[in-house]
């Protein structure tokens, strides 16, 4: 089994695409990924991209997908360690790379930015790796 970290957009596309997740593998992410996709949402209907019914309906497929959802005490230290090392502003990627680092296996995102902030830091892997053994 591997284990794989998520981010926010990641989920959002995993509940907009047909994707069959292989059922060997888990997910793992920060406890506010859930509010972090909600906002990517809001700001999808508000901008016309998605209409609302859409819109809350993805939002029902992202709180069925099954992901083991962390905030304990050492992840969040562990964010702020790497917030402050690397001198970002804040905490929302520090949180997804402070879960790759210590539950997963590899970070998997379609955030060409965060996967470069992820470089030297976590070990990254494809999309595809979350449908292959």
């Amino acid at each position: 089994m591997a284990r794989f970290a998520i981010d926010a957009p990641t989920l959002l596309h995993l509940v907009t695409t047909p994707v069959a997740l292989h059922p060997a593998h888990q997910l793992v992410a920060p406890n506010t990924i859930r509010s972090a996709a909600l906002a990517l949402l809001y700001e999808a209907v508000r901008s016309g991209e998605i209409a609302e019914p859409v819109a809350l309906q993805r939002h029902e497929q992202l709180t069925e997908l099954k992901m083991r959802l962390l905030g304990d005490r050492v992840s969040r230290r562990t964010a702020w360690k790497l917030a402050r090392e690397q001198g970002w502003t804040d905490l929302q990627d520090a949180e997804y790379l402070a879960i790759a680092r210590l539950q997963a296996d590899a970070l998997v995102t379609i955030d060409a930015r965060l996967a470069a902030l992820a470089e030297g830091l976590v070990p990254s892997a494809p999309l595809q790796a979350l449908t292959t053994p």
